[in-house]
Formats: structure tokens, C-alpha cells, sequence
């Protein structure tokens, strides 16, 4: 008795695997493909203004993970550049309390960027801006909180920053494969 019990249970749940994922592929769900570089970036350097910038490091580590190649430290040879060209925040009050002190903000967070081909120096993606804005709220009586949550919201925005720049290069390099 038991041994059909389980035999039952196990047809029932495979029935259930099978439909879930028959489901699935159904309504066009797929994983996520990885990130498609172009054919023919090469070694890649990321150059920006502030040569500590922590978007520049960040995008340099994002590009090796996504296979790219880093480009040599000595600087020769032919190498793509994805050009950080400016990199903005900008903490604008979006509301005030009955005394007109600021206690909801917007914080923008502003990139023009640019990838050129190694050797020709054609560009990839060409000269664009993306702009990211958080709202946060940040009472007048507690400058300490609102500091902590700016840094938080900014070290977040840099790495959402990251991957929407790494997005606009897989969709220029999807659409050219095309």
C-alpha cells in the first residue's frame, strides 16, 4: 500500500515538473543569454576624466567578467576605449515640510559614455547619456541618515549604472549581428 502511495505521489509530481515547465516555455520564458559583446572589440580600456572613478573600475571589472579582454597597462598596441566623457549627481528637494525644509529628494545620476573599435577607432556605441533618479526621503532633523542613505542610493546607482551601460553595448552588438 505504501509502495503505491509513493509511486503516486511520484507520478503526480513528475506530471507537475512536466506541466510547470511545459507552462513555461509556453508564455516564452527563457533564461536570460549572457551579455554579447562585439566580434571585434579586442582588448578593451575604460578611460574616464577622474582616473579614480569608481564607475571607470567598475566597468573595467564588469567587461573582463562579460569576456572581454583588458587592455595591457603600457598603453601601446591597438585597444577599444569605452569613453566615460562626464559623470554627474545631481540632489534636487522634491518636497518641504510646513517649515520649507527639504524632506524628499531626487538624486540623478548622469553618464555620457562612448565605445570605440580598436584599430579604426569607429565607434560601437556611439556619444550617449543615460540617467538613473532615486527618491528617498530624508527628515531635516537627521543629516546623518540622509548622508548614510545618499552613499548607499550612490553606490547603488554606480553599479546599476554599470550594467545599463553594459546593456546598450550587448543591444548595439545584437542588433549589428542581426
Amino acid at each position: 500500500m505504501n509502495r503505491l502511495r509513493s509511486r503516486s505521489s511520484r507520478l503526480v509530481a513528475c506530471a507537475f515538473v512536466a506541466t510547470l515547465v511545459l507552462a513555461l516555455s509556453a508564455c516564452g520564458f527563457h533564461l536570460r543569454d549572457g551579455l554579447a559583446l562585439p566580434t571585434d572589440l579586442g582588448p578593451v580600456r575604460v578611460v574616464s576624466r577622474d582616473p579614480y572613478s569608481p564607475l571607470a573600475e567598475s566597468l573595467a571589472k564588469a567587461l573582463e567578467r562579460a569576456g572581454a579582454t583588458p587592455a595591457p597597462e603600457s598603453g601601446g598596441g591597438q585597444v577599444a576605449t569605452l569613453q566615460v566623457f562626464s559623470e554627474r549627481f545631481a540632489d534636487t528637494a522634491i518636497s518641504v515640510d510646513q517649515f520649507g525644509r527639504a524632506q524628499e529628494f531626487s538624486l540623478r545620476y548622469a553618464v555620457v559614455f562612448s565605445l570605440r573599435r580598436a584599430g579604426d577607432g569607429g565607434e560601437i556605441v556611439p556619444r550617449q547619456a543615460i540617467e538613473l533618479s532615486r527618491d528617498y526621503v530624508a527628515s531635516p532633523r537627521d543629516s546623518l541618515g540622509k548622508n548614510s542613505e545618499r552613499e548607499l542610493l550612490t553606490r547603488e546607482m554606480r553599479r546599476d549604472m554599470t550594467q545599463a551601460i553594459l546593456r546598450r553595448i550587448d543591444a548595439v552588438s545584437r542588433n549589428k549581428s542581426s
